[in-house]
């Protein structure tokens, strides 16, 4: 292996990943993965990012950031091993795509609107790609609360939305009623799924971000929890309904400014 204070970072990432696919000597583990395997695992270091720079700890901001660098890596070898494309295949694509979308810095096309610009450019794109929707391009494998955003978010920008809220927030106790009256797991399955996907675009419509803020309410659910277990000796077992209640309405008023 070349020398390693010879090379910069990001080729010495390269190299180490190279050799770790090598037939000769590599990683097994390594060796057996393709882009099916290792997929869950790049989805799984995108939120760990999400929760370091949550967490406001910028050394593990960059320790994250360099476990999801490695999964680019990691997908760039094993197209490069089946001879489809490289690491700077992929540099290089995004590059061009970042200067082709903003031409109002790379190019000579000034303009006061750029969102409205990028997302012009982003319909010749989609386009360009062949026959397709205002909804193509949604990620199937996003959660699903911002899928559901980002497809209602689609549907709005060619005019399928309520004129406010107050639209959203009826469809949410019509929705409420189809789930009371299901009659059947099918049904109810259906039916609930509408009830989020109703609540979701209330959220939206009220500029709340869907996929946040239940992120948010589970982190507060996890932490009121641990609270009252504390409060509760270690454990909520055995303890009525009525005491776990009186232990949760404790920690929440202790929360209280």
């Amino acid at each position: 292996m070349p020398d390693a204070a010879n090379q910069s970072p990001i080729d010495r990432l390269l190299v180490i990943m190279r050799q770790l696919r090598n037939p000769d000597g590599g990683c097994e583990w390594d060796l057996a993965q393709n882009f099916s395997t290792i997929a869950p695992y790049t989805i799984e270091e995108a939120y760990e990012v999400s929760d370091a720079i949550a967490s406001g700890d910028p050394a593990a901001i960059r320790d994250e950031l360099g476990d999801l660098l490695l999964q680019v890596v990691f997908h760039s070898q094993i197209a490069t091993d089946d001879g489809l494309f490289g690491f700077d295949d992929v540099a290089n694509t995004i590059s061009d795509k970042m200067e082709r979308r903003h031409p109002h810095i790379f190019g000579d096309a000034k303009t006061d609107d750029v969102r409205r610009q990028w997302e012009a450019i982003k319909a010749d794109e989609r386009a360009a790609e062949g026959p397709s929707g205002a909804l193509a391009g949604v990620a199937l494998s996003l959660p699903a609360l911002l899928r559901a955003q980002k497809l209602q978010g689609r549907a709005a920008r060619v005019g399928f939305d309520w004129p406010d809220t107050d639209g959203p927030r009826d469809k949410i106790a019509e929705e409420l009623a189809e789930v009371a009256g299901a009659t059947d797991d099918s049904e109810r399955h259906e039916e609930v799924g509408d009830l989020l996907f109703a609540v979701v675009n209330y959220a939206r419509k009220l500029g709340v971000d869907a996929e946040g803020a239940l992120r948010d309410a589970n982190a507060k659910f996890a932490r009121r929890f641990a609270a009252m277990e504390d409060r509760a000796g270690g454990t909520l077992t055995g303890l009525s309904l009525d005491a776990q209640e009186a232990h949760w309405q404790a920690v929440k008023l202790s929360e209280r400014p």
